[in-house]
């Protein structure tokens, strides 16, 4: 299939470009951007003017919830909210029932995907038997059965011995490790930042120091046994040193961010609204500032959309007792937006960070305009307003503090190797 968007904004995270132009597409890849090369005849054009193309988003831990509960979401659902919402790729953490450390999972995962025609589903094994941080998971296995990484989450592997060991085994394995650091002893019974607001509403805190600590142990280790290493979710503004540090005394690793604390501080959850519960807590506006001007500065490399649905009952109960996580695909997109008009970075900077990091941290071609690129794309209205509600929602989980609210931003078209794969009833 041939086809030619005409008239649209491009964005070109790779090459920095940012103008209109048409987009050719050809054999599942970009085939130019601007002039057509000579002979090239499109069997479909659309035109998207007044509308911006760019590479497809990628999210690097998204819950998928299948199998075991599916009562929060399933791969189907989530993975075509996915298309819905921008992305084109999605990582499903291995927290199902049971855990993702058999490659039987993983296969039942991948399969499920197939049929869902929805976004395309990468599988991250468990580093560990259960994720509990006792028994190594057969990692050569699971990269045979398609894993592109292994992960603990944020299940803290207390013995520094075994992760060690952990870490030896995925670099013999040639598996990227993504690791969420916490001291655990430190930010075991916490479940929002340790300072002002936590003190005023009485929820234990967990300091910045669990993750520092942590992240020092981790970054320690890393070094040790040689591995590549992805850092997720980092929220302090001396986790960044400490990242930066790394790379530049040569260790192979990256970092990322979740949009929530690029939006978000734990002041927001001064009114016990569960949906600011995650893991790791909102921090205070000097690190929100401090984690943006990383971002703009490239210091830090990808911003996660870390989606994590959850049915109702799970944010139905006080603060602390409520399970930790937010819904975020049907809203990435335009909060993404949100930040780019508040001047926190430019378009081209947040989809280096939402794309072409990615895709370079899971060593796929892709994130990129550029010819003879992958052609996974999203075209959006950058202007378009919605209300955010259980009818305008594609994810199962609604658990965001976006409810009720009204955005601007919204994806039109999903492309994924080429193919128009999703596409609004009608455009906004």
């Amino acid at each position: 299939m041939t086809t030619r968007l005409i008239g649209g904004r491009v964005i070109d995270p790779a090459s920095g470009f940012d103008g209109v132009a048409d987009v050719c597409l050809a054999d599942g890849q970009i085939l130019a951007v601007g002039r057509a090369p000579r002979g090239f005849k499109a069997r479909k054009e659309i035109d998207i003017s007044g509308l911006i193309v760019a590479p497809g988003l990628v999210d690097l831990g998204s819950h998928l919830r299948e199998p075991g509960y599916e009562h929060k979401a399933t791969i189907a659902s989530e993975a075509r909210a996915a298309l819905a919402g921008g992305f084109t790729t999605l990582c499903a953490t291995p927290d199902t029932q049971p855990i993702l450390y058999n490659p039987a999972v993983a296969e039942q995962i991948h399969h499920c995907a197939r049929l869902a025609r929805g976004a395309r589903v990468l599988c991250l094994g468990a580093l560990t038997v259960g994720l509990d941080g006792e028994v190594l998971a057969e990692m050569h296995a699971l990269k045979a059965a398609g894993c592109v990484g292994v992960t603990n989450l944020d299940r803290t592997i207390k013995d520094t011995a075994v992760l060690q060991h952990a870490l030896a085994y995925a670099a013999s394995a040639g598996l990227a490790v993504f690791l969420q650091s916490e001291e655990y002893w430190l930010g075991r019974q916490g479940h929002l930042h340790e300072g002002a607001t936590s003190t005023r509403l009485g929820i234990p805190g967990i300091p910045r120091a669990a993750e520092i600590i942590g992240l020092h142990r981790d970054l320690t280790l890393i070094g040790e046994a040689g591995v590549r290493a992805h850092l997720c979710r980092l929220s302090t503004a001396e986790s960044i040193r400490s990242l930066n540090d790394a790379k530049r005394a040569g260790l192979s690793v990256t970092g990322d961010v979740s949009l929530m604390h690029l939006l978000y501080t734990d002041e927001d959850a001064g009114g016990f609204d569960a949906n600011f519960h995650l893991r790791p807590p909102l921090r205070e506006r000097s690190d929100r500032s401090a984690l943006r001007q990383a971002l703009r500065r490239g210091q830090l490399d990808a911003v996660t959309a870390a989606h994590e649905p959850h049915d109702a009952d799970a944010k139905a109960a006080p603060f602390a007792l409520t399970e930790p996580g937010v819904s975020t695909l049907d809203t990435f997109l335009p909060n993404l937006l949100a930040l780019v008009a508040q001047g926190a970075f430019d378009l081209v900077q947040a989809f280096r960070a939402a794309s072409l990091a990615p895709h370079q941290i899971l060593g796929l071609p892709g994130g990129t305009l550029t010819p003879g690129a992958n052609a996974d794309l999203c075209v959006f209205d950058p202007d378009a307003q919605w209300e955010v509600n259980a009818d305008t929602l594609q994810s199962k989980g609604h658990n965001t503090p976006d409810l009720g609210r009204s955005l601007t931003g919204r994806n039109v078209m999903s492309f994924l190797e080429g193919q128009l794969v999703w596409q609004a009833r009608r455009r906004p």
